[in-house]
């Protein structure tokens, strides 16, 4: 009843401002000309007596209430409708937890949260030092938690991240989504929607050790009784060394390999080619590291949900054996200062990609209510651009602008 309250009472707030006329003219109109006389006679000691008149008044409000709701607009009663999602969610969690059972939009938000703290806690062990936790959330509903470390002893700035978002998507957001997903219209100028995911960068300090990238994520959008009425998953992680160890890549490819033919063995490589495709700096000529995999739209016209799910969270707990045995080979190596400041030049070029052609970076600043330090938590915390500088010929650094230019196949 008291959901029921609050719905009646949003209702009515949202009706108000498409009202062409009074609400009591309205009344008289529907009623005539002899129920007027009706009522003007009445005598006033009447009203002192019990009666059916607040229940027909009742009445009469409802079906006001019904002829009005047909002004809304299409998109005002979605907008109505999906402004109720994140209160149902939150209840069906008070209520009965997450299970195998619940929407996939819960299952997803109960997976990565769990993840986050794992990984959190497996970097706090290779680093020493503990990372600062920020939980927010989302006026319109959802939130997140950011978990970032900055000068470490192993990481100059790590940062995962959860995010779950409810919300609409403005237009500037949906034209930068139907590069991928062309079932959006393009004409409409707002779109609601349910996103969560987990990002992850990690800068490590030391040269040798490579940067490395992740991020998992699940959207959809909803109908007025909050099941789901189209979904997809997206995701990967790629590598982004400065200087690079064939075995380091190879082992790192093997890995997520491994996770996709569990699968279907044409994701390795598919998602492989997508990802030098998408990791691209297309002004540089060159990717942004020796990749990973990358996918987006994976829905029903692939695989049914449950399967698309299960691909998801093997790929994702695939990262801790994938990148860990390489870190801790690397984090300790002895470097030069000309070594650093090769670093931070392939760290300009990792910004540049992603302010310049990440679509999840614009998808998040175009997003009101959206949290920009999250966001923004992939730049490193150091990078450097210096005026037309290329490596020494036959040098390692001239051998990984090579590769990053003609990708390879690595295992």
């Amino acid at each position: 009843m008291a959901s029921a309250g609050r719905q009646v009472r949003r209702l009515a707030a949202q009706l108000r401002p498409n009202l062409k006329i009074p609400a009591a003219q309205h009344a008289k109109r529907q009623w005539g000309s002899a129920q007027r006389a009706a009522s003007s006679s009445t005598p006033r000691a009447a009203l002192s007596r019990p009666s059916p008149l607040p229940l027909c008044c009742a009445a009469v409000a409802l079906g006001i209430a019904a002829l009005l709701t047909l002004q809304l607009t299409t998109a005002d009663a979605a907008r109505l409708d999906v402004a109720f999602l994140a209160d149902k969610d939150a209840q069906k969690k008070r209520e009965a937890g997450v299970s195998d059972d619940s929407p996939m939009r819960l299952r997803m938000e109960k997976f990565i949260k769990e993840q986050q703290l794992l990984i959190v806690k497996e970097l706090e062990a290779v680093d020493g030092k503990r990372f600062r936790r920020d939980e927010w959330t989302r006026k319109n509903g959802g939130g997140g938690i950011t978990c970032v470390l900055q000068d470490g002893n192993v990481f100059e700035k790590a940062g995962v991240g959860v995010s779950v978002v409810y919300g609409t998507l403005p237009k500037p957001a949906i034209q930068k989504m139907r590069a991928d997903h062309k079932t959006l219209d393009p004409d409409v100028e707002s779109l609601d929607f349910f996103a969560a995911g987990l990002s992850m960068v990690l800068h490590p300090k030391n040269p040798m050790a490579p940067t490395v990238h992740l991020n998992y994520r699940y959207f959809e959008t909803a109908n007025p009784d909050g099941s789901s009425q189209a979904w997809w998953f997206g995701g990967g992680s790629d590598l982004t060394p400065s200087y690079l160890f064939d075995e380091d890549a190879i082992h790192f490819h093997k890995t997520l390999k491994e996770a996709c033919d569990s699968h279907d063995k044409t994701y390795y490589p598919r998602f492989k080619k997508w990802c030098d495709k998408y990791f691209y700096n297309k002004h540089r000529g060159e990717c942004r590291g020796v990749g990973g995999i990358f996918f987006d739209d994976l829905d029903e016209s692939e695989r049914d949900q449950e399967n698309t799910f299960a691909f998801i969270q093997d790929c994702l707990k695939s990262f801790i054996p994938g990148y860990l045995p390489i870190l801790e080979k690397r984090k300790d190596m002895p470097f030069t200062v000309k070594e650093k400041e090769w670093q931070q030049i392939r760290r300009g070029k990792y910004v540049e990609f992603n302010l310049v052609h990440d679509r999840g970076t614009a998808f998040g600043l175009n997003t009101p209510g959206s949290r920009v330090e999250s966001i923004l938590m992939s730049l490193p915390l150091t990078a450097s651009w210096k005026y037309m500088h290329e490596p020494e010929p036959r040098s390692r650094e001239q051998r990984l602008v090579h590769v990053l230019r003609d990708p390879k196949e690595w295992v």
